[in-house]
């Protein structure tokens, strides 16, 4: 099993990177919010939901639930896609992708509402998941809400440079958590990549349309993105099964 952590976990410098983004009221055409009650509420739902796996079994959860290429492919478990995303490997891994959560969701949170905000995690959630099932070894199980966590960091990038802000503290931790993902071992930097990007782009069709082409613009742009990770599952999907055809009927 391959864990999906955040690698660099300075609170100084997580702290830092939430502190430069001021808490704003929505720009994305919610209403304005005063409690970040999402960012709450998924940090609840990855504690519970780890403290389960722990009661039933770590590896055993995440072996039914994890993001497993074969399981997908041949067994049709799209859901393993996002449901990796709320399973940990670690005290120490759910931990750190929490911490993260709590500094950075707030911000995000406020900047572009309830609704929006849920939907940029979900979205960087399912790209990191994609990311992982396009990239990775068939064989590989991978846990870790690192694909959302990092989507917030790509999506702050943006709603930063759209707000006038100053990220250069998002930038560094976010420059020094890509660089580890490729130099540590049991990290799958894919899913981190595949969230940044994801999380990036829903970001931008969020904040940056004007008032009057919004709603068509934010509509239209989270269906291409939806549909652009199909594709990508699709495909993946038709090439793990012509390398498995040769070997006859596969039990997963």
């Amino acid at each position: 099993m391959i864990a999906a952590p955040v690698g660099f976990q300075c609170p100084e410098c997580v702290a830092g990177a939430a502190a430069s983004m001021p808490q704003v009221t929505t720009v994305a055409g919610g209403a304005p919010i005063s409690k970040p009650a999402v960012t709450y509420a998924l940090i609840g739902i990855n504690v519970a939901i780890f403290a389960l796996q722990f009661a039933v079994g770590v590896n055993a959860v995440a072996g039914d639930w994890g993001m497993w290429p074969v399981g997908i492919a041949v067994g049709g478990e799209w859901w393993r896609l996002v449901t990796a995303a709320f399973l940990h490997g670690s005290f120490l891994h759910v931990a750190f992708n929490m911490y993260v959560l709590f500094a950075l969701g707030p911000t995000l949170e406020r900047i572009l509402g309830h609704g929006r905000y849920l939907t940029l995690y979900l979205l960087a959630a399912l790209g990191g998941g994609v990311a992982s099932y396009v990239f990775s070894d068939i064989r590989t199980v991978s846990v870790g809400a690192s694909g959302a966590i990092f989507g917030l960091m790509g999506a702050l990038v943006v709603a930063g440079r759209r707000l006038r802000y100053d990220i250069t503290q998002v930038l560094i931790l976010l420059g020094i958590n890509v660089a580890i993902g490729f130099f540590s071992p049991g990290v799958d930097w894919r899913a981190h990549l595949g969230g940044l990007v994801t999380g990036g782009v829903v970001a931008a069709i969020m904040v940056f349309p004007d008032k009057r082409h919004r709603k068509a613009v934010q509509t239209g742009g989270l269906i291409a993105v939806v549909l652009v990770l199909a594709a990508l599952t699709m495909w993946r999907t038709g090439q793990i099964q012509d390398l498995l055809a040769p070997l006859g009927q596969i039990s997963v």
